[in-house]
């Protein structure tokens, strides 16, 4: 009789979505640097890239196969992605302050949206990642616990329409990011936690100052 051998779950998810995302905007990001280097939005024009390209890096290159190097992996992507974070959100300060005071890519329609759809795209990203990195531990701790922690998502609500096995990807955390953003509020994916209610309160109200004030100048600086 031919032996069973158990199969284990896979741990973590693949790296291939996040790091495929990440190396997108890098690009966009690069292009419309090269494109307005005297006048970005930060004005360290390639702290985002460096970090892009750090987390890039991590995330390629490593090959955790014990618990130790999980954890060191997942500190290290934690701590570029705060980073992220961090710049992403002084970017858009500086992007609000220089509209106030007419400075900088202000003064030209093209260059203000190029700017602006940069830095709103950033925002959406960086807290795609942090979600994905947040929600219950992160994808190695999610793939042994399914139970909702920080986010609670349909299949979590409706477990009727979730198919065996289901758990949250990052294409889901990413999805969650640009709804959030556009809606300025919880759309499908409900906050658990004080921290992931505080994320999102972050970045629609971020969102909604970056959209309402972008726009009001580029109709202006259209007619």
């Amino acid at each position: 009789m031919t032996p069973v051998v158990e199969r284990r779950p896979p741990i973590g998810e693949s790296r291939w979505p996040p790091i495929a995302a990440v190396a997108v905007f890098l690009v966009l990001n690069v292009t419309v640097r090269l494109w307005i280097p005297g006048e970005g939005v930060l004005h360290i024009p390639w702290l985002m890239p460096v970090l892009e390209v750090a987390l890039l890096l991590a995330l390629v290159t490593s090959n955790p196969t014990s618990a130790a190097e999980r954890r060191r992996l997942r500190r290290l992507a934690v701590t570029l992605v705060a980073l992220l974070v961090v710049a992403a959100l002084l970017a858009t300060g500086v992007l609000i302050s220089d509209l106030i005071h007419g400075r900088g890519v202000s003064n030209s329609a093209s260059e203000l949206l190029a700017s602006a759809g940069l830095v709103w795209l950033g925002n959406n990203l960086t807290f795609s990642l942090l979600y994905w990195l947040m929600d219950g531990g992160g994808p190695t701790h999610r793939t042994r616990d399914g139970a909702p922690v920080d986010l609670a998502f349909t299949q979590h609500l409706s477990p009727e329409l979730a198919l065996p096995g289901w758990r949250p990807r990052f294409f889901d955390y990413l999805h969650l990011g640009f709804t959030n953003s556009m809606a300025f509020s919880p759309t499908d994916v409900m906050p658990l936690s004080h921290r992931a209610k505080a994320a999102m309160l972050v970045q629609s109200t971020v969102s909604l100052a970056l959209i309402g004030i972008v726009v009001a100048r580029a109709v202006n600086a259209f007619t």
